[in-house]
């Protein structure tokens, strides 16, 4: 069965900047637009991809998994200020419970939510910020 997503290795122009190991393998379009933006932000003082490893609960499964978010960002904010954040992408009708989804799309999103109720927990215990980019910001106009 092929691929529905855009696979490849990403090569950074900046290669200082990317503080991850191995390869860099992008699972879709959208991450690889978001490693560009990592890749060529001056902003941008640091960047991995699939760094962190985050337990968490499958509500579906009931069994305790694995999450591990696409990207963990170094940056400094419009004030100058030094952000850790980590970072997942995903498509907005995968992040939300509205409009008209069938029972296999809630599943996605139920079980997203708990992944990212994970994240905020560890986050917050490493003091670092979590956020969940959509194509609405990633091709924000």
């Amino acid at each position: 069965m092929a691929s529905k997503f855009h696979q490849s290795f990403f090569h950074p122009n900046n290669p200082k900047k990317y503080v991850g190991k191995g390869s860099i393998k992008m699972r879709s379009s959208w991450e690889t637009t978001f490693a560009m933006f990592c890749d060529n932000d001056p902003n941008v003082l640091e960047w991995a991809s699939e760094s962190i490893r985050i337990p968490y609960f499958n509500p579906l499964t009931r069994k305790k998994t694995t999450y591990v978010p696409d990207f963990l960002v170094r940056y400094k904010d419009a004030r100058g200020k030094e952000v850790v954040e980590l970072v997942e992408i995903k498509p907005y009708k995968q992040s939300v419970f509205e409009g008209r989804q069938n029972q296999k799309q809630k599943e996605v999103v139920a079980v997203n939510h708990a992944k990212w109720k994970a994240a905020q927990m560890f986050c917050k215990a490493k003091g670092i910020q979590f956020r969940v980019v959509t194509e609405k910001e990633l091709y924000r106009k």
